[in-house]
């Protein structure tokens, strides 16, 4: 322990702030308060079961939406902060409030629909634009996090085109951005939306009739998780399936067996991190965020995650040939449609009392994978490299997204032409949100 201290200390490569995430981290996993059995900490060790760094004593739930409009409207006592009454006090507002939500990164990783929630602030455009950019360039150089996720949407607004227009100009990394979009989403912010995507990578686009008709009141946080307002994500927890096919004879012993026992002791996992959350840390007892009616335990589910469907499926298949592969063969798609069926049935007929934004019932989540993971397709997709057009990868992705309540985001790549014509871009959204 005392050379581990002393190492993060040391490291030259870390910044201050850095060394204190890792020291704390490293205080945090030096105690082994949960009860978690041999044979999931096997599964752990072997990569089948990730808690994804997590730690072994969580004291605050991984994901956290809190109620940004409640704030925006009501201020916070704890904080001193009165309800803005221009755009240079909202932008503060919320900036302050950033800085006290916590998560497993330790930044938030939902930072509101921040179109919304400016957008009454506007009075002058020019004046809105540098509070717009400012802001968001505070976020960028303070939330050193990927995991950072900003809504705009689904209704056109002036402020959603400001932020936008930075988002252009600044090409800043963070927040990521979600475009919710729906019937009431106007051609123009369309445009805009897509154009900017094809300048810096942001931003996505979410089915918001799916979203609003599985969670009710949503936002997109983290890596394109589904969460309702006012409550969040206890746990991500994921199952490589990719490590897990290999203990199985054939695809019928992984469906039968290999997958329900994995999944029983991951669900085993994910109900004592809840439990100590909820019933230990005292997190709901002493947030100011809970007394101030910004976050509510009710609010609150968890996520199974799965990562590596094709890796699975093209084991069991065991040819080289891209036509017998997942994403090609009707086989292969078929087999990895009675895996994912497996798994929500198995999901389905789980309770757990703490998941009340869920009916009790954990959601399923198609992880996109880490950066340590080699040759491990993200979720549902196909590997990379091996995606066929865009029309025929939509078809194929397109059954497997129904499953996931809490994300399935999958990537679709356009060639440069694309940028002469995001007209097409939009047919394409709304053709594949159809």
């Amino acid at each position: 322990m005392e050379k581990q201290v002393l190492s993060i200390i040391k490291d030259n490569t870390l910044t201050y702030g850095m060394k204190v995430i890792s020291l704390a981290k490293l205080a945090e996993n030096s105690v082994n308060i949960l009860d978690i059995s041999d044979d999931i900490k096997k599964y752990m060790d072997e990569g089948i079961i990730c808690d994804l760094a997590e730690g072994n004593a969580p004291y605050r739930p991984r994901y956290i939406v809190p109620n940004y409009e409640k704030f925006m409207e009501n201020g916070s006592e704890l904080l001193r902060i009165k309800p803005a009454t221009n755009i240079w006090e909202a932008t503060h507002n919320l900036l302050m409030l950033y800085k006290n939500v916590p998560s497993v990164t330790t930044f938030p990783v939902y930072v509101g629909n921040i179109d919304t929630l400016l957008e009454p602030y506007i009075k002058d455009e020019e004046e809105a634009y540098n509070a717009i950019k400012l802001f968001l360039m505070h976020i960028d150089r303070t939330i050193t996090d990927s995991f950072c996720h900003a809504n705009i949407g689904p209704v056109d607004t002036k402020a959603a085109r400001l932020i936008l227009k930075a988002e252009r100009e600044l090409q800043n990394s963070t927040p990521n951005i979600t475009l919710k979009v729906s019937d009431e989403t106007s051609e123009e912010l369309m445009t805009e939306a897509v154009q900017t995507a094809l300048s810096c990578a942001k931003p996505s686009f979410a089915n918001h009739e799916m979203f609003t008709k599985d969670l009710g009141n949503y936002g997109i946080a983290s890596c394109y998780n589904g969460l309702k307002i006012g409550g969040g994500s206890y746990t991500l927890v994921r199952l490589n399936l990719a490590k897990l096919a290999p203990k199985a004879k054939d695809a019928e012993d992984f469906i039968n067996n290999a997958l329900p026992h994995a999944m029983k002791l991951m669900i085993d996992l994910m109900d004592e991190r809840i439990r100590f959350i909820v019933e230990e840390s005292g997190f709901f007892e002493s947030s100011f965020l809970v007394r101030e009616g910004l976050l509510s335990k009710n609010n609150f589910t968890a996520m199974f995650g799965m990562v590596g469907l094709a890796n699975a499926v093209n084991y069991f298949i065991n040819s080289d040939k891209k036509e017998d592969r997942f994403g090609y063969s009707d086989y292969a798609n078929d087999l990895g449609m009675k895996i994912i069926e497996k798994m929500q049935e198995i999901v389905d007929n789980h309770i757990n009392k703490h998941c009340s934004a869920s009916d009790g019932k954990y959601l399923l989540h198609a992880q996109v994978g880490l950066d340590s993971d080699e040759g491990v397709a993200p979720g549902c997709r196909i590997p990379i490299g091996e995606e066929p057009e865009i029309y025929e990868h939509l078809i194929q992705s397109a059954p497997f997204h129904k499953f996931f309540p809490s994300g399935i985001g999958d990537i679709f790549k356009f060639d440069e032409m694309s940028k002469r014509n995001p007209k097409a871009i939009i047919d394409v959204i709304k053709g594949a949100f159809t």
